[in-house]
């Protein structure tokens, strides 16, 4: 069995030793170092260009349940991460060139991995594409005219999302402008204002991200940065995004001075998106400024906001399930380039491709992880969100179906939940050629 692999990076690495690991002959084609980035200093293989933490190892942390799950699967780069680590507390920090320079050892001395270095710009089949945010201009051309070029994106303006869960039910209220829609689609985020006024110096004074030189991308006036807005002049978000037009608050029966209106992500209303909230402030920055909006004191963020350049496909109208082009199901993507932020994410991501490639070339049928383990729940959201207002997505526990009987106690609730989760990620590893349980 032969397949092919695009993209050295930490999704296309974990695919490639996943299907060699499977009995397949694999081609590694990586572009650098013939053709450089604008981000890599190295060529080596799974550089880490941004942070060399992959945050929190504890199972009751989003991030760290989805490494105790890949790691079930038989991840390379999680052994590699361990191998590597730094001290960090509670999070997997990696010394970055011992990190890189372990991946690239072990994938060049597996006897079924081929490492090539050039260019690809054709799509093979069967094949993984695993070329992430800088994939190369003309690969993106031969994606574009294949997918169609309105499911490419270039460009990433995200919103915050939080809990619905740490939402005051109390203070917000359920409302759409003019009572449009479903009539009460938006949970409305009343401000007097004084209360306005102090948020928008919030936003102006807030400490901003800069990015690396390649993501430095010119804003569009239609997704603006919201701390731009408040920069603008102080009725700018009112007279915008935080119109209060149309939407009364039922308890006083007058229009406040302001509104934060948040929208629900998922159908049982755990993740509400901050609406026209993309932000380059830092996480800090965001976590204090939010929790400014009126029935968010509490807020938990489960994806912070974000401007940036990103190479992504409108998944949920292009892909399958398990994430091949609609016409050929062993042409399969993985990693940022289907709409997964984050290292670990984007490693799961290559390895179940990995895995479901190995097991179509062995005659089998594709699988997914149970929606009740993290990494099944993110590649369900990014295969079944709404199209129209795909964005990029991470592990937070907001995907996970809820428990059958509610848990007020976070801690308790997300122990539960972790459970659940690695109990059923055992037995789809079991079933699938991962480590035993």
């Amino acid at each position: 069995m032969k397949a092919t692999v695009v993209g050295g990076g930490l999704a296309g690495c974990e695919a490639a030793w996943t299907l060699a690991e499977r009995g397949c002959s694999v081609t590694l084609h990586e572009m650098r170092p013939h053709t450089p980035t604008p981000a890599h200093q190295t060529d080596r293989l799974a550089e880490l260009v941004c942070t060399n933490s992959f945050k929190s190892i504890d199972v009751t942390n989003a991030h760290g349940l989805l490494k105790a799950e890949v790691r079930l699967l038989g991840s390379l780069l999680m052994e590699v991460a361990e191998a590597s680590k730094v001290p960090a507390g509670t999070a997997l920090a990696v010394d970055r060139a011992e990190f890189s320079a372990g991946v690239t050892e072990r994938i060049r001395a597996h006897p079924s991995i081929e490492v090539v270095e050039e260019e690809i710009v054709t799509l093979p089949s069967p094949g993984i594409i695993a070329t992430g945010p800088l994939t190369s201009d003309r690969l993106a051309d031969t994606i574009a005219r294949r997918l169609g070029v309105a499911h490419l994106a270039f460009f990433d303006a995200i919103a915050p999302i939080v809990s619905g869960d740490s939402i005051d039910h109390d203070v917000v209220y359920r409302m759409s402008r003019y009572g449009k829609g479903g009539g009460d689609d938006y949970l409305n985020a009343p401000f007097d204002e004084a209360q306005y006024y102090a948020f928008i110096e919030a936003l102006k004074a807030g400490e901003q991200y800069e990015g690396h030189e390649f993501d430095e991308t010119p804003y569009f006036e239609a997704c603006l940065p919201v701390e731009e807005m408040a920069a603008r002049g102080p009725e700018t978000l009112r007279f915008g995004p935080m119109k209060p037009v149309g939407l009364p608050d039922p308890r006083t029966g007058r229009e406040p001075f302001a509104v934060a209106q948040l929208r629900a992500e998922d159908r049982a209303g755990q993740m509400w998106n901050l609406v026209g909230f993309q932000s380059r402030l830092k996480t800090g920055a965001q976590r204090g400024v939010w929790r400014m909006i009126p029935g968010l004191e509490n807020a938990e963020v489960l994806r912070w906001g974000s401007i940036h350049r990103n190479t992504y496909l409108n998944s949920p109208a292009v892909l399958t399930s398990h994430l091949s082009a609609l016409d050929d199901p062993q042409l399969l993507f993985a990693g940022q380039l289907v709409g997964v932020e984050g290292y670990t994410e984007s490693l799961g991501c290559g390895l179940l491709c990995g895995i479901n490639l190995a097991r179509m070339l062995g005659g089998d049928e594709p699988v997914l992880p149970p929606d009740t383990t993290m990494l099944g729940s993110l590649l369900r959201y990014v295969h079944g969100a709404e199209p129209k207002r795909f964005q990029p997505m991470n592990a937070n526990f907001g995907l996970l179906p809820p428990l059958s009987k509610r848990v007020r106690d976070k801690r308790v609730k997300r122990e539960a939940l972790a459970q659940r989760a690695l109990e059923a990620m055992h037995g789809f590893a079991r079933r699938t050629g991962g480590v035993p349980a």
